[in-house]
């Protein structure tokens, strides 16, 4: 039986202007709502945080473990360096703004699946929650800049056997834009911290509350556009009533260097190319009552490669602070379709989609329980899950 695991927390790394500064704190409060749940789940033998903020640091439970982050940060090398001082034997590792709706139970059940020669990962190729065990695997690869390939490396270079946990909105929402912040807003299922913070901030998610109605609505249908995983895909034809229109593009242009190297292409983009922006938009509206559209596929096929704080203002609906004038038009003309329209990063069309998906079906069950049993063959299993 292996030991209890130990929690390792990192958060950090963002902020800048404004809107960035915003999001950096969202993921602050969320990483002391994760600590908070994984205490009261009573699965972990000790819980690190790992950050570069002095004031997270000091909002910390006094109990957590914290080592501070340096301008020069490698995650692998820190990742390590923790192992290696706390000897930790089943390390179970998340990024700061990484599954903000996972429960006590949750974290405990994650913590059950850890067992030797194992790696628990919510993605297998973009990792941002990864435990394993032994903690010493980690000396057995090579260590990553950033958190996404931790998993694949543990399983490739190390040799433990994966194990992936289910893809649900708890497992594959994460806070990374705006966007996300404006999804969370609207789910029950964020914790006290976070929805105090983005309640301090009133934003306006009106226009995404009145769009959820149609996950449920047999009659609806809405476009999903950009780097739709297949796995995704499944959850949207088995866990909403409307009928959706999808258009997967370029997913891994990061991974593999497409956008580095220019090569990112897009029938979308392509098409926005020959007829404008306005009729862009207007094309849109025509396919479906609601699009939601990952604006990094688009940005890229165009090559352009917009600021944080321009991608940020984007997804708030805020073109009046971006700087490149593409960017700024295209979020104009997002918000004059005459079908709403919602922009975002990859998040949108992924673990963000199906937070919304989860939400609108528990506003239904609230809202007219009657109704919401008489569809439960299209609800989500998991969306009344704790």
């Amino acid at each position: 039986m292996t030991a209890a695991p130990v929690l390792i927390v990192f958060t950090g790394g963002l902020g800048g202007s404004p809107v960035e500064c915003i999001v950096a704190e969202a993921q602050r409060c969320i990483t002391l709502d994760t600590i908070r749940r994984a205490q009261v789940s009573g699965a972990f033998s000790g819980i690190i945080l790992v950050t570069d903020s002095e004031d997270l640091s000091r909002r910390a439970d006094p109990s957590v473990c914290v080592e501070r982050s340096g301008a020069d940060f490698h995650f692998g090398e820190s990742l390590r360096s923790i192992i290696r001082k706390y000897a930790v034997e089943s390390p179970l590792y998340i990024g700061g703004g990484s599954a903000p709706l996972l429960t006590s139970n949750d974290l405990a059940a994650i913590a059950g699946q850890i067992s030797e020669g194992v790696v628990v990962t919510n993605n297998l190729f973009s990792s941002d929650l990864v435990a394993f065990h032994p903690g010493s695997a980690i000396e057995a690869i090579e260590l990553p800049r950033h958190d996404n390939p931790l998993a694949q490396l543990l399983r490739h270079q190390a040799g433990l056997k994966e194990v992936c946990l289910a893809r649900n909105a708890a497992t594959q929402f994460d806070v990374d834009t705006p966007s996300d912040l404006l999804v969370l807003s609207l789910h029950p299922g964020a914790g006290d911290h976070v929805r105090a913070y983005l309640g301090s901030l009133k934003m306006d998610a009106s226009r995404l509350r009145q769009a959820m109605p149609l996950f449920t609505d047999p009659m609806a249908e809405i476009v999903v556009a950009g780097r739709v995983g297949s796995q995704v895909w499944a959850r949207l034809e088995e866990d909403t009533a409307c009928r959706v229109r999808v258009f997967s593009e370029e997913r891994g242009m990061r991974a593999d260097g497409r956008e580095e190297r220019g090569e990112a292409r897009s029938l979308l983009g392509l098409y926005l190319e020959r007829v404008g922006l306005t009729r862009f938009f207007q094309t849109m509206g025509e396919l479906g009552a609601a699009a939601f559209i990952d604006s990094r596929v688009i940005f890229a096929h165009m090559g352009i490669r917009p600021t944080s704080s321009d991608r940020f203002l984007s997804d708030f609906g805020q073109p009046e602070g971006i700087a490149d004038d593409f960017v700024r038009r295209f979020t104009e003309e997002a918000l004059a379709a005459p079908k709403p329209v919602f922009l975002g990063g990859h998040s949108m069309v992924a673990g963000g989609l199906l937070a919304l998906i989860d939400a609108a079906w528990r506003d239904k069950d609230l809202g007219k329980e009657g109704s919401a049993a008489n569809n439960r063959a299209a609800q989500p299993s998991w969306s009344q899950s704790e």
